[in-house]
């Protein structure tokens, strides 16, 4: 049974002497974490337990105990948290309890103090906990308060006898509890707001991992265990105190003054604490529930096989590599395995566990960490395949991975792992943190290996392609120094170490030049040859690329996106080829386009035509041509009126052309891909008349779209505030037009407004390709002067501020 001390602050004569010596106590910065906890649930004692006395005393009920049960029976009492109570009695006078519970209860609720309570008899305790788990696991942390010793006492017996004898039923359903809460508030580790009760890895797990080791069935890996559960209730503790509210989810905007009343630099090392402690707690719960389905498949079986066999059968182990081998679903050291003696082993172990489909068994791994020399420098030509074999063995190594990191043994072999160790990532579109994402590339990497002629290669650069995220600066330029050393570090020889680095320099060059970058210009494709040097390194780069952005997060890969990188690879082959890339040539007019300038021409307004296609994961795409009497301002009203439409903008060329009859005026033609967000296509003729109406100044858009803004800030009004947008010129991006990209928090209709702002400059837009990452969009725009020649950079300078200007404003 817990104890939970009484001080000499509490005062139980009464409600305002538990309130002052309460606030005394929270006010008291010393005094935190576990301590600070214990003191509260002391003065809190002290005060229910003189209000049951006196409601007892003057009710005439003496076989009537008061019990703390859940949190509060623990002493883990935060600023903000429930009492949990349990009035317990023997049944004789139902009239006299509920008047004192009545007594009890309403000070608590007078006090704004929540309540979760319960008046009940030993008897019916023990049923309704027979019928609700939650009751039951709350039960085991019963607690007593005040009143009938014996009471409790037999309570706590009876609860804790019945929780072992059906553990055989009831740990499975602890476990389904888990997993479903899992599934709703996904994993502590990597969330960026994390709820630290629920999810998993959180303050829950904690508690049903005491359960698990009630029940005598199992136990968890005791290690680090303390320390992971007392991180997450100081933080908590904190949360409360900061926001004057009992939650449990540590929004963004909460964050920095979370880390400060803890004495962290910043809300980054706060998240960081959190995630190692929800990652202890979440490999604990990983190795506990495999421990107890062992466990309890054994004793379903072993009474079949004694009586078969008379006797307890030997366990089954069957080699897996040298030292290695299966028993009971887990890799395990064979009997003939020297780990003292072999470095390499930790690797062996792992790369036979993962592609066996195992999970390495604990004592193993810890004995690995604990008597296993250092490998030597550079590794041995073995230790360098093992881990490429580990790598290659996909989603399997990612368990793996997890055992040896919660041992050491990741930040042992690579010590420059420890950086990129559960490091946040503030980008939403991503999912993982830094160091979860180098592994889901490498699983994704995985897939690809048959797709390059140096698998070994592709696997450990998407393993380290982000390894510079724990240092200052461009994470590319950092991570190409830092995969120079770990590569020499691992084996590999000079030209080999050269291909990584380029690898890691270079992995996100494909997918931005793709998606950023007019594909036609000599220029764009001239510098990624450059950049890449081989065709074998291309072709490395291009399953990189994909892998790093399948690990990122849905809404870093389509079908879109591969299509462009594709269509760059392609091109970039051919010069690596030897081929010289043509400039480009002014298109001819397909038939569509012909109609449609012709059409313009006639009618003086705008004619269109849009055609759907599937794009897999990037919904609906749609194909937009449009052709319009050459005027100012087409772009922004364009773009207003997809906005409007609620279609997304992914790429946009616009150019002037004749239509074929004599004497025409010139007409844009502008061709767009874009999506429509929600599945479904607006009518051409609905954009037709909104795009007339928006260019001759009859649709107020500014205002429509503010409307939207307006709306999207609500949404977004938890979010961290946003930083200024940026406008920079890329200057030899393109020897044809003057490339300004434009970074900026995504919003409805920043495509129109930065088409307004360019609008402003008199400048004429030939391209446009729209990238959008989570919540920030990064869009280049070519643009050339009224006589279609590039900008001089003083002037491309000063549009780029003039621009940066407007959309700041």
């Amino acid at each position: 049974m817990a104890s939970v001390e009484v001080t000499e602050e509490a005062d139980p004569s009464g409600p305002s002497g538990y309130a002052a010596a309460r606030l005394r106590l929270l006010q008291e910065e010393p005094r935190s974490g576990p301590p600070r906890r214990s003191a509260l649930a002391g003065i809190t004692d002290g005060w229910v337990g003189e209000l049951f006395r006196t409601a007892a005393r003057e009710s005439g009920v003496r076989s009537a105990a008061l019990i703390a049960v859940g949190g509060y029976g623990r002493g883990e009492l935060s600023p903000r948290s429930d009492l949990d109570l349990l009035l317990l009695h023997d049944g004789s006078s139902s009239a006299a309890v509920s008047a004192l519970a009545d007594r009890v209860w309403y000070p608590v609720w007078d006090l704004g103090i929540a309540l979760d309570h319960s008046v009940r008899t030993p008897g019916e305790a023990r049923k309704v906990a027979a019928d609700d788990l939650k009751v039951h696991l709350g039960l085991l942390d019963a607690r007593h308060v005040a009143g009938d010793l014996g009471l409790t006492t037999a309570l706590r017996t009876t609860v804790l006898a019945d929780w072992r004898n059906q553990a055989v039923k009831r740990l499975p359903e602890l476990r389904e509890l888990g997993t479903e809460r899992a599934e709703r508030a996904g994993e502590l580790q990597y969330l960026l707001e994390p709820d630290l009760k629920e999810a998993r890895g959180g303050l829950r797990d904690a508690t049903a991992l005491r359960a698990v080791a009630a029940s005598w069935v199992a136990d968890a890996p005791r290690e680090g265990l303390t320390e992971a559960r007392r991180t997450l209730l100081d933080v908590r503790d904190a949360l409360h105190l900061t926001t004057g509210r009992a939650t449990d989810r540590l929004a963004l905007q909460e964050q920095d003054q979370v880390a400060a009343a803890l004495g962290l630099l910043d809300a980054d090392v706060l998240l960081r604490k959190v995630y190692e402690a929800g990652r202890t707690l979440s490999y604990a719960s990983d190795v506990t529930w495999r421990e107890v389905e062992r466990v309890l498949r054994s004793r379903s079986v072993r009474p079949r096989l004694k009586a078969l066999l008379g006797g307890r059968p030997a366990p089954d182990r069957t080699p897996l590599a040298d030292g290695v081998v299966e028993q009971d679903g887990e890799a395990v050291l064979a009997r003939t395995a020297k780990p003292e003696r072999d470095a390499v082993l930790p690797l062996r172990a792992a790369a036979a566990a993962a592609q066996a489909g195992l999970p390495v068994n604990l004592h193993a791994v810890r004995q690995l960490a604990k008597v296993c020399p250092q490998l030597p420098v550079p590794w041995p030509a073995e230790a360098r395949e093992e881990l490429v074999t580990l790598l290659g063995a996909g989603e399997p190594a990612v368990p793996v991975w997890e055992a040896l990191e919660a041992e050491g043994l990741v930040t042992r072999l690579l010590p420059d792992w420890e950086r990129v160790r559960c490091r946040p990532q503030r980008n939403p579109v991503h999912t993982w943190t830094v160091d979860r994402h180098l592994v889901e590339a490498a699983v994704q990497a995985a897939r690809f290996t048959r797709r390059v002629g140096r698998p070994d290669l592709l696997l450990v650069a998407a393993l380290l392609h982000d390894i510079g995220k724990g240092w200052p600066g461009d994470h590319s330029v950092a991570g190409e120094t830092i995969a120079r050393d770990m590569a020499a570090r691992i084996g590999f020889e000079a030209a080999d170490v050269t291909v990584l680095a380029t690898l890691v320099r270079h992995h996100l060059l494909l997918v931005e030049t793709a998606t950023r970058r007019d594909l036609d210009d000599p220029a764009t494709v001239r510098s990624v040859a450059d950049a890449v040097g081989s065709a074998s390194t291309l072709e490395l780069l291009h399953a990189l690329t994909e892998a790093d952005a399948r690990a990122t997060g849905p809404a870093a890969w389509s079908s879109w996106r591969a299509s462009l990188v594709a269509d760059l690879v392609k091109r970039v082959g051919a010069v690596l080829a030897g081929e010289a890339p043509a400039d480009p040539e002014p298109a001819a007019l397909t038939a569509a386009q012909e109609r449609l300038a012709v059409e313009a021409h006639r009618t003086g307004g705008p004619a269109l035509a849009l055609r759907s296609r599937e794009e897999g994961d990037a919904g609906l795409g749609v194909e937009l041509s449009i052709a319009v009497p050459d005027q100012p301002g087409v772009l922004p009203a364009v773009a207003g009126v997809l906005a409007m439409h609620r279609l997304t903008v992914r790429t946009a060329e616009v150019r002037s052309v004749e239509p074929p009859l004599e004497g025409a005026a010139p007409v844009l033609l502008l061709d767009w891909r874009v999506a429509a967000a929600y599945g479904e296509l607006p009518e051409a003729s609905r954009l037709r008349a909104d795009l007339v109406r928006a260019l001759d100044g009859s649709l107020d858009l500014a205002s429509r779209l503010a409307e939207r803004e307006k709306a999207y800030a609500a949404r977004s009004r938890r979010r961290a505030p946003a930083p200024p947008p940026r406008v920079t010129v890329a200057p030899t991006a393109s020897r044809h037009a003057t490339v300004l990209e434009v970074r900026a928090q995504d919003a409805p209709g920043l495509l129109h407004r930065i088409g307004r702002a360019l609008d402003a400059t008199g400048v004429r837009v030939r391209s446009a390709h729209v990238s959008t990452l989570g919540a920030s969009a990064v869009d280049a725009f070519y643009v050339t002067g009224a006589k279609g020649d590039p900008l001089g950079a003083d002037e491309a300078a000063q549009i780029a501020r003039e621009v940066a200007k407007a959309l700041g404003d």
